[in-house]
């Protein structure tokens, strides 16, 4: 049997677009992907929350786009039937030369049962099942699959262009990263600090890739930064702006495995030299893809930022 490791290496440096509260519209959002490509980072990465639908607006920033890459952070899956989510993520590999990246995740039971009405009973075992569905489609095989919430007969997607599209998971708990690891190219996160990312996440879901035979994951570690010298003021802004993502369970279990306070205890503040430092951290957990969430929190932060961030790629 053979464990798959991630070393600390070459990682690709992106972007997540709007954490800065910018981007509000479709020609803000081109434009910040513009920008991005040319300070010459490896990656932009978009949220799918209660605004754009993520998968469609990067498939227009992949039409004003030449080179990089393009990645959904997160897709909830329960509102989305496997293969319609399969349809919708190969027109947009087509789209962008295949520069798209699926991220998928549960989302959170207050949005999930509360507000959409589903039942969120199992979820381990919704998302296994799905990507029974959807993992196959997206590599153009044919589907046929009968379980307890999905029912396909024989279907197959003919989608010109689209190559297979690699797929992540927002996996945090053991369960979820096993799942990814055996199903999935990777992992998509938030709120991990680096010593849970070493020993938790990437532990866990290259454990469970090199079980199921697997290439080593994909490992995406979305993180707060900003470089400032006002570093408790930030910092404070931080944990004002953030506060709900340490209430959210799944995000809370990673902080206080971390052993740190709130959101804002793991975000990375400071000069230079601070970031590089907690940057490399990062890089050497294990993650192959940074995502930086740029904190905009006083004037001129994002851009000394994102200059910052391009000059380590």
């Amino acid at each position: 049997m053979t464990v798959h490791t991630i070393q600390g290496g070459d990682m690709r440096i992106g972007v997540m677009i709007g954490a800065d509260g910018s981007a509000n519209t479709i020609d803000g959002v081109v434009n910040f992907a513009q920008n991005v490509e040319a300070k010459g980072l490896h990656n932009v990465w978009m949220a799918n929350i209660f605004g754009f639908d993520a998968i469609s607006t990067l498939s227009i920033v992949g039409r004003e786009t030449q080179r990089i890459g393009l990645g959904t952070a997160v897709t909830p899956t329960y509102p989305r039937h496997p293969t319609a989510l399969a349809q919708q993520a190969m027109t947009a590999a087509a789209a962008t030369g295949n520069r798209f990246t699926l991220g998928i995740g549960l989302s959170h039971k207050i949005v999930i049962e509360n507000m959409l009405g589903f039942s969120y009973d199992r979820p381990a075992a919704h998302m296994r099942e799905y990507l029974e569905v959807l993992m196959p489609l997206l590599s153009g095989e044919s589907v046929t699959h009968q379980g307890e919430q999905y029912n396909v007969g024989g279907l197959q997607l003919s989608i010109p262009g689209a190559d297979p599209v690699p797929t992540v998971v927002a996996a945090l708990g053991p369960l979820m990263l096993k799942i990814a690891g055996e199903h999935t190219d990777g992992t998509n996160t938030w709120m991990v600090g680096p010593k849970t990312m070493e020993d938790h996440i990437v532990a866990r879901i290259s454990r469970a890739a090199g079980e199921a035979g697997r290439p080593s994951p994909r490992v995406v570690g979305g993180v707060p930064v900003i470089l400032t010298r006002k570093v408790e003021e930030a910092r404070q802004r931080i944990a004002g702006g953030l506060a709900m993502y340490g209430q959210l369970p799944s995000y809370r279990a990673m902080l206080d495995r971390e052993g740190v306070d709130g959101p804002a205890d793991i975000a990375i503040v400071g000069d230079e030299n601070a970031l590089r430092g907690e940057i490399d951290r990062y890089r050497n957990a294990g993650v192959t893809d940074f995502n930086a969430a740029i904190m905009g929190v006083e004037d001129g932060a994002f851009d000394r930022t994102l200059d910052f961030l391009a000059s380590m790629v």
